[in-house]
Protein backbone atom coordinates (compact mmCIF):
# COMPACT_ATOMS: atom_id res chain seq x y z
CA UNK A 1 0.00 0.00 0.00
CA UNK A 2 1.28 3.04 -0.87
CA UNK A 3 1.46 6.60 1.65
CA UNK A 4 -1.51 8.38 -0.40
CA UNK A 5 -3.31 4.86 0.06
CA UNK A 6 -2.92 4.85 3.42
CA UNK A 7 -4.39 8.21 3.69
CA UNK A 8 -7.45 7.73 1.77
CA UNK A 9 -8.22 4.44 4.06
CA UNK A 10 -6.86 5.53 7.13
CA UNK A 11 -9.91 4.45 9.86
CA UNK A 12 -9.03 4.67 13.51
CA UNK A 13 -9.60 2.19 15.92
CA UNK A 14 -12.88 2.24 17.69
CA UNK A 15 -12.07 3.30 21.32
CA UNK A 16 -13.56 3.63 24.60
CA UNK A 17 -12.53 7.02 25.29
CA UNK A 18 -12.37 7.60 29.44
CA UNK A 19 -9.40 9.82 29.28
CA UNK A 20 -8.73 13.55 30.44
CA UNK A 21 -10.39 14.35 27.18
CA UNK A 22 -11.57 14.39 24.63
CA UNK A 23 -14.55 12.27 25.50
CA UNK A 24 -17.01 10.18 22.91
CA UNK A 25 -19.40 11.41 21.11
CA UNK A 26 -22.89 11.10 20.26
CA UNK A 27 -23.54 10.21 16.82
CA UNK A 28 -26.01 12.73 15.65
CA UNK A 29 -22.70 15.20 16.66
CA UNK A 30 -20.38 13.40 14.40
CA UNK A 31 -23.16 12.89 11.87
CA UNK A 32 -23.30 16.71 12.00
CA UNK A 33 -19.83 17.25 10.56
CA UNK A 34 -20.51 15.42 7.49
CA UNK A 35 -23.23 17.61 6.41
CA UNK A 36 -22.79 20.03 3.43
CA UNK A 37 -19.97 23.12 3.75
CA UNK A 38 -22.06 26.45 2.96
CA UNK A 39 -19.93 29.62 3.76
CA UNK A 40 -19.31 31.70 6.50
CA UNK A 41 -21.75 34.61 5.88
CA UNK A 42 -24.20 32.32 4.62
CA UNK A 43 -27.56 33.01 5.82
CA UNK A 44 -28.43 30.15 7.28
CA UNK A 45 -24.65 29.58 8.67
CA UNK A 46 -25.45 32.79 10.38
CA UNK A 47 -28.52 31.15 11.62
CA UNK A 48 -26.26 28.68 13.17
CA UNK A 49 -23.81 30.67 14.60
CA UNK A 50 -26.97 32.96 16.98
CA UNK A 51 -28.15 29.68 18.17
CA UNK A 52 -24.95 28.82 19.24
CA UNK A 53 -24.50 31.77 20.97
CA UNK A 54 -27.63 31.57 22.70
CA UNK A 55 -27.51 28.07 23.89
CA UNK A 56 -23.58 28.28 25.09
CA UNK A 57 -25.24 31.32 27.45
CA UNK A 58 -27.44 28.31 28.59
CA UNK A 59 -25.14 26.25 29.62
CA UNK A 60 -22.75 28.66 31.19
CA UNK A 61 -25.57 29.94 32.66
CA UNK A 62 -25.79 33.40 31.75
CA UNK A 63 -27.42 36.02 29.84
CA UNK A 64 -24.35 38.04 28.75
CA UNK A 65 -24.48 39.56 25.33
CA UNK A 66 -21.15 38.86 24.55
CA UNK A 67 -20.68 35.01 24.04
CA UNK A 68 -19.26 33.30 21.28
CA UNK A 69 -16.72 30.22 20.37
CA UNK A 70 -13.26 30.95 19.27
CA UNK A 71 -11.48 28.81 17.04
CA UNK A 72 -9.19 26.36 18.56
CA UNK A 73 -9.80 23.87 21.40
CA UNK A 74 -9.95 25.44 25.19
CA UNK A 75 -6.28 26.62 25.29
CA UNK A 76 -7.59 29.03 22.31
CA UNK A 77 -10.65 30.72 25.03
CA UNK A 78 -7.71 30.45 27.48
CA UNK A 79 -5.48 32.23 25.65
CA UNK A 80 -8.51 34.84 24.29
CA UNK A 81 -9.21 35.54 27.92
CA UNK A 82 -5.79 36.21 29.35
CA UNK A 83 -4.28 38.38 26.10
CA UNK A 84 -7.49 40.18 25.94
CA UNK A 85 -7.83 41.18 29.66
CA UNK A 86 -4.24 41.84 30.93
CA UNK A 87 -1.68 44.73 29.26
CA UNK A 88 1.74 45.91 30.41
CA UNK A 89 1.26 47.40 34.08
CA UNK A 90 -1.51 45.56 35.33
CA UNK A 91 -1.47 43.03 38.32
CA UNK A 92 -3.04 39.84 38.22
CA UNK A 93 -3.32 36.89 40.69
CA UNK A 94 -3.29 33.18 39.91
CA UNK A 95 -4.24 30.52 41.86
CA UNK A 96 -2.39 27.43 40.70
CA UNK A 97 -2.77 23.71 42.33
CA UNK A 98 -2.18 22.13 39.00
CA UNK A 99 -0.62 21.84 35.44
CA UNK A 100 -2.89 24.11 34.11
CA UNK A 101 -2.77 26.73 36.44
CA UNK A 102 0.32 27.01 35.81
CA UNK A 103 -0.39 27.73 31.67
CA UNK A 104 -2.60 30.69 32.95
CA UNK A 105 0.45 31.97 34.44
CA UNK A 106 2.98 31.41 31.47
CA UNK A 107 0.26 33.06 29.37
CA UNK A 108 0.05 35.67 31.56
CA UNK A 109 3.51 36.85 32.33
CA UNK A 110 3.61 37.15 28.25
CA UNK A 111 1.15 39.80 28.60
CA UNK A 112 3.87 42.27 30.18
CA UNK A 113 1.79 42.65 33.56
CA UNK A 114 2.88 41.96 36.95
CA UNK A 115 1.43 38.29 37.83
CA UNK A 116 1.07 37.18 41.40
CA UNK A 117 1.48 33.33 41.66
CA UNK A 118 -0.86 31.36 44.36
CA UNK A 119 0.01 27.98 44.96
CA UNK A 120 -1.37 24.76 46.74
CA UNK A 121 -0.31 21.33 46.76
CA UNK A 122 -1.37 19.21 43.68
CA UNK A 123 -4.37 17.69 44.69
CA UNK A 124 -6.19 20.28 47.35
CA UNK A 125 -7.60 23.36 46.36
CA UNK A 126 -6.94 26.83 46.59
CA UNK A 127 -7.40 28.87 50.09
CA UNK A 128 -9.33 31.97 49.76
CA UNK A 129 -7.71 33.81 52.02
CA UNK A 130 -4.31 33.32 50.37
CA UNK A 131 -5.57 34.92 47.66
CA UNK A 132 -7.13 37.43 49.85
CA UNK A 133 -3.66 38.38 51.93
CA UNK A 134 -2.03 38.29 48.09
CA UNK A 135 -4.72 40.93 46.80
CA UNK A 136 -4.39 42.81 50.28
CA UNK A 137 -0.76 43.70 49.59
CA UNK A 138 -0.64 44.04 45.61
CA UNK A 139 -3.38 46.73 45.17
CA UNK A 140 -5.17 47.74 42.70
CA UNK A 141 -5.67 44.29 41.61
CA UNK A 142 -6.96 44.05 37.28
CA UNK A 143 -7.97 40.31 37.26
CA UNK A 144 -7.85 37.35 39.92
CA UNK A 145 -7.99 33.93 37.93
CA UNK A 146 -8.42 30.17 39.15
CA UNK A 147 -9.21 27.10 37.38
CA UNK A 148 -12.51 25.22 37.82
CA UNK A 149 -11.59 21.42 37.18
CA UNK A 150 -7.95 21.06 37.61
CA UNK A 151 -7.64 18.16 35.07
CA UNK A 152 -4.43 17.20 36.09
CA UNK A 153 -5.20 16.58 39.73
CA UNK A 154 -8.98 16.19 39.32
CA UNK A 155 -9.72 18.84 41.78
CA UNK A 156 -12.83 20.68 41.79
CA UNK A 157 -12.14 24.24 43.33
CA UNK A 158 -14.83 26.13 45.09
CA UNK A 159 -16.15 29.33 43.40
CA UNK A 160 -17.72 31.45 46.09
CA UNK A 161 -15.40 32.22 47.54
CA UNK A 162 -12.99 33.58 45.15
CA UNK A 163 -16.09 35.51 43.80
CA UNK A 164 -16.38 37.46 47.16
CA UNK A 165 -12.66 38.35 46.96
CA UNK A 166 -12.98 39.49 43.94
CA UNK A 167 -16.11 41.93 44.17
CA UNK A 168 -13.75 43.13 47.58
CA UNK A 169 -11.08 44.35 45.57
CA UNK A 170 -13.04 45.30 42.41
CA UNK A 171 -11.11 42.79 40.86
CA UNK A 172 -11.86 40.70 37.11
CA UNK A 173 -12.77 36.77 37.68
CA UNK A 174 -11.50 34.88 35.13
CA UNK A 175 -12.79 31.13 35.43
CA UNK A 176 -11.28 28.02 33.62
CA UNK A 177 -14.09 26.10 32.90
CA UNK A 178 -12.92 23.50 30.15
CA UNK A 179 -13.43 20.25 32.13
CA UNK A 180 -15.99 21.42 34.35
CA UNK A 181 -18.62 22.85 31.49
CA UNK A 182 -21.67 20.79 30.80
CA UNK A 183 -20.51 17.87 33.44
CA UNK A 184 -20.54 19.96 37.34
CA UNK A 185 -22.68 23.30 38.06
CA UNK A 186 -21.03 26.09 35.80
CA UNK A 187 -23.30 29.59 37.01
CA UNK A 188 -21.55 32.83 35.87
CA UNK A 189 -24.20 35.00 36.55
CA UNK A 190 -24.58 33.37 40.08
CA UNK A 191 -20.56 33.54 40.62
CA UNK A 192 -20.81 36.98 39.04
CA UNK A 193 -17.92 35.78 36.67
CA UNK A 194 -16.51 38.05 34.36
CA UNK A 195 -14.62 35.86 31.71
CA UNK A 196 -15.39 32.22 31.34
CA UNK A 197 -14.25 29.62 28.86
CA UNK A 198 -14.53 25.73 28.12
CA UNK A 199 -13.70 23.27 25.27
CA UNK A 200 -16.14 21.26 23.05
CA UNK A 201 -14.04 18.03 23.72
CA UNK A 202 -14.66 17.35 27.09
CA UNK A 203 -17.78 17.14 29.23
CA UNK A 204 -19.85 18.57 26.15
CA UNK A 205 -18.99 16.09 23.74
CA UNK A 206 -18.13 17.45 20.41
CA UNK A 207 -14.55 17.01 18.95
CA UNK A 208 -12.18 19.18 19.68
CA UNK A 209 -11.77 22.59 17.74
CA UNK A 210 -13.51 25.76 19.33
CA UNK A 211 -13.76 27.48 22.69
CA UNK A 212 -17.15 28.33 24.20
CA UNK A 213 -16.34 31.87 25.92
CA UNK A 214 -18.54 34.56 27.76
CA UNK A 215 -17.81 38.75 28.87
CA UNK A 216 -19.99 40.15 31.99
CA UNK A 217 -20.56 44.00 30.88
CA UNK A 218 -17.72 44.76 33.29
CA UNK A 219 -15.40 43.35 31.27
CA UNK A 220 -16.45 44.16 28.07
CA UNK A 221 -15.83 47.58 29.53
CA UNK A 222 -12.41 46.76 30.84
CA UNK A 223 -11.81 45.27 27.15
CA UNK A 224 -12.76 48.21 25.65
CA UNK A 225 -10.63 50.93 27.94
CA UNK A 226 -7.21 49.09 26.78
CA UNK A 227 -4.23 51.07 26.72
CA UNK A 228 -2.56 48.80 24.16
CA UNK A 229 -3.70 46.15 21.57
CA UNK A 230 -3.66 42.87 23.14
CA UNK A 231 -1.04 40.54 21.90
CA UNK A 232 -3.08 38.53 19.36
CA UNK A 233 -4.69 39.27 16.35
CA UNK A 234 -6.07 35.95 15.51
CA UNK A 235 -7.92 35.75 18.64
CA UNK A 236 -8.51 39.55 19.52
CA UNK A 237 -12.22 39.42 21.18
CA UNK A 238 -13.18 42.67 19.89
CA UNK A 239 -11.96 41.70 15.99
CA UNK A 240 -14.02 38.52 16.75
CA UNK A 241 -17.26 39.84 18.72
CA UNK A 242 -17.84 42.21 15.53
CA UNK A 243 -17.83 38.40 13.18
CA UNK A 244 -20.56 37.17 15.89
CA UNK A 245 -22.80 39.56 16.51
CA UNK A 246 -25.43 41.65 14.24
CA UNK A 247 -22.24 43.24 12.12
CA UNK A 248 -21.08 40.46 10.52
CA UNK A 249 -17.86 41.77 9.88
CA UNK A 250 -14.93 39.19 8.11
CA UNK A 251 -12.18 38.45 10.69
CA UNK A 252 -11.42 34.32 10.00
CA UNK A 253 -13.13 31.23 7.80
CA UNK A 254 -14.70 29.86 10.73
CA UNK A 255 -14.25 26.13 11.03
CA UNK A 256 -18.17 25.55 9.63
CA UNK A 257 -18.12 21.64 9.91
CA UNK A 258 -16.88 22.06 13.92
CA UNK A 259 -19.55 24.41 14.71
CA UNK A 260 -22.24 22.15 13.37
CA UNK A 261 -21.31 19.84 15.55
CA UNK A 262 -21.00 22.12 18.78
CA UNK A 263 -24.51 23.18 17.57
CA UNK A 264 -26.06 19.77 17.67
CA UNK A 265 -23.68 18.83 20.92
CA UNK A 266 -25.13 21.91 22.86
CA UNK A 267 -28.88 21.19 21.68
CA UNK A 268 -28.04 17.65 23.08
CA UNK A 269 -26.75 19.03 26.63
CA UNK A 270 -29.49 21.18 27.16
CA UNK A 271 -32.34 18.37 26.19
CA UNK A 272 -30.94 16.36 29.26
CA UNK A 273 -31.26 18.93 31.30
CA UNK A 274 -28.34 20.80 33.00
CA UNK A 275 -29.77 19.45 36.53
CA UNK A 276 -30.06 15.65 34.62
CA UNK A 277 -26.64 15.99 33.12
CA UNK A 278 -24.79 17.26 36.80
CA UNK A 279 -26.22 14.46 38.46
CA UNK A 280 -25.67 11.78 36.29
CA UNK A 281 -21.91 13.02 36.44
CA UNK A 282 -21.79 13.21 39.91
CA UNK A 283 -23.23 9.77 40.48
CA UNK A 284 -21.29 7.87 37.94
CA UNK A 285 -18.23 9.71 38.94
CA UNK A 286 -18.97 8.67 42.66
CA UNK A 287 -19.54 5.07 41.74
CA UNK A 288 -16.07 4.64 40.10
CA UNK A 289 -14.49 6.48 42.61
CA UNK A 290 -15.91 3.43 45.25
CA UNK A 291 -15.23 1.17 42.86
CA UNK A 292 -11.42 2.17 42.50
CA UNK A 293 -10.89 2.00 46.44
CA UNK A 294 -12.65 -0.71 46.85
CA UNK A 295 -10.27 -2.50 44.43
CA UNK A 296 -7.51 -1.26 47.19
CA UNK A 297 -6.29 2.03 45.00
CA UNK A 298 -5.69 5.40 46.60
CA UNK A 299 -7.19 8.35 45.17
CA UNK A 300 -5.32 11.36 44.46
CA UNK A 301 -7.57 14.63 45.60
CA UNK A 302 -8.88 15.18 48.74
CA UNK A 303 -12.96 13.69 48.86
CA UNK A 304 -13.53 17.12 49.74
CA UNK A 305 -13.03 18.93 46.03
CA UNK A 306 -13.20 15.82 44.32
CA UNK A 307 -14.16 16.01 40.74
CA UNK A 308 -16.79 13.65 39.27
CA UNK A 309 -15.81 14.27 35.82
CA UNK A 310 -12.16 13.17 36.46
CA UNK A 311 -10.58 10.55 38.55
CA UNK A 312 -6.78 10.73 39.56
CA UNK A 313 -5.72 7.31 40.76
CA UNK A 314 -2.15 7.05 42.56
CA UNK A 315 0.08 4.25 40.73
CA UNK A 316 1.47 1.64 43.41
CA UNK A 317 4.75 1.59 43.50
CA UNK A 318 4.90 -2.30 42.45
CA UNK A 319 2.48 -1.43 39.04
CA UNK A 320 4.30 -0.03 35.86
CA UNK A 321 1.67 2.65 35.02
CA UNK A 322 2.58 2.90 31.35
CA UNK A 323 2.80 -0.53 30.95
CA UNK A 324 -0.73 -1.21 32.41
CA UNK A 325 -2.50 1.77 30.54
CA UNK A 326 -0.98 0.48 27.29
CA UNK A 327 -2.49 -2.89 28.09
CA UNK A 328 -5.94 -1.40 28.41
CA UNK A 329 -5.65 0.38 25.38
CA UNK A 330 -4.45 -2.94 23.73
CA UNK A 331 -6.46 -5.65 24.86
CA UNK A 332 -9.67 -3.50 26.13
CA UNK A 333 -9.61 -0.56 23.87
CA UNK A 334 -9.86 1.24 26.49
CA UNK A 335 -7.81 5.19 26.91
CA UNK A 336 -7.00 6.65 30.22
CA UNK A 337 -3.89 9.22 30.65
CA UNK A 338 -1.20 9.54 33.32
CA UNK A 339 0.02 11.88 35.02
CA UNK A 340 1.54 15.89 33.56
CA UNK A 341 4.07 17.68 35.08
CA UNK A 342 4.88 16.86 39.31
CA UNK A 343 2.69 13.71 38.81
CA UNK A 344 4.31 12.55 35.80
CA UNK A 345 4.77 8.66 36.35
CA UNK A 346 2.53 9.21 40.00
CA UNK A 347 -0.78 8.85 38.34
CA UNK A 348 -3.59 7.52 36.09
CA UNK A 349 -6.28 10.00 34.95
CA UNK A 350 -9.98 8.76 34.63
CA UNK A 351 -12.44 9.86 33.10
CA UNK A 352 -16.00 10.25 32.44
CA UNK A 353 -17.01 13.53 30.55
CA UNK A 354 -19.92 13.89 28.32
CA UNK A 355 -21.26 10.93 26.29
CA UNK A 356 -18.63 8.55 28.17
CA UNK A 357 -20.01 8.83 31.64
CA UNK A 358 -22.25 5.75 32.05
CA UNK A 359 -22.86 3.26 34.39
CA UNK A 360 -21.97 0.80 31.83
CA UNK A 361 -18.45 2.42 31.31
CA UNK A 362 -18.02 2.58 35.33
CA UNK A 363 -18.45 -1.17 35.29
CA UNK A 364 -16.52 -2.00 32.21
CA UNK A 365 -13.16 -0.21 33.18
CA UNK A 366 -13.53 -1.42 36.67
CA UNK A 367 -13.51 -4.88 35.34
CA UNK A 368 -11.07 -4.34 32.34
CA UNK A 369 -8.96 -2.31 35.01
CA UNK A 370 -9.20 -4.93 38.41
CA UNK A 371 -8.18 -7.51 35.91
CA UNK A 372 -4.96 -6.08 34.78
CA UNK A 373 -3.62 -5.01 37.93
CA UNK A 374 -4.47 -8.97 39.65
CA UNK A 375 -2.23 -9.81 36.08
CA UNK A 376 0.47 -7.65 37.73
CA UNK A 377 0.68 -9.04 41.25
CA UNK A 378 -1.78 -6.37 42.67
CA UNK A 379 -4.23 -7.79 44.69
CA UNK A 380 -7.16 -5.88 43.76
CA UNK A 381 -10.37 -6.84 44.78
CA UNK A 382 -12.64 -6.89 41.46
CA UNK A 383 -15.60 -8.21 42.79
CA UNK A 384 -15.70 -5.96 45.72
CA UNK A 385 -15.14 -2.82 43.41
CA UNK A 386 -18.27 -3.68 41.07
CA UNK A 387 -20.69 -4.45 43.77
CA UNK A 388 -19.57 -0.74 45.39
CA UNK A 389 -20.11 0.88 42.22
CA UNK A 390 -23.51 -0.95 41.47
CA UNK A 391 -24.64 -0.06 44.98
CA UNK A 392 -23.78 3.24 44.05
CA UNK A 393 -25.25 3.15 40.68
CA UNK A 394 -28.01 1.26 42.50
CA UNK A 395 -27.75 -1.32 39.84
Amino acid sequence: MTAKQAIEFFEPSPRLLMGPGPSGAHPSVLAAMGMPIIGHLDPDFLRLMDECRTMIRGVFQTNNQFTLATPGTGTSGMEAAVMNMLEPGDHAIIGTCGYFGGRIVEMAERTGAKVTRVDAEWGTAIEPETIRDVAKQNQPVKLIAIVHAETSTGVQQPIEPISEIAKEFEALLLIDCVTSLGGIPVKADEWEADILYSGTQKCLSAPPGASPITLSEKAVQALSERKTLPNTWYLDLQKLEAYWDNRRAYHHTSPISMLYALHRALAITLAEGLENRWERHERNGKALQNGLEALGLELLAKEAVRLPVLTTVRIPESIDGDLLKSELLTNFSTEIAGGLGNLKGKIWRVGLMGESSTPDNVLFFLSAFGLLLRKHGFKADVTAALDSAAKTLNV
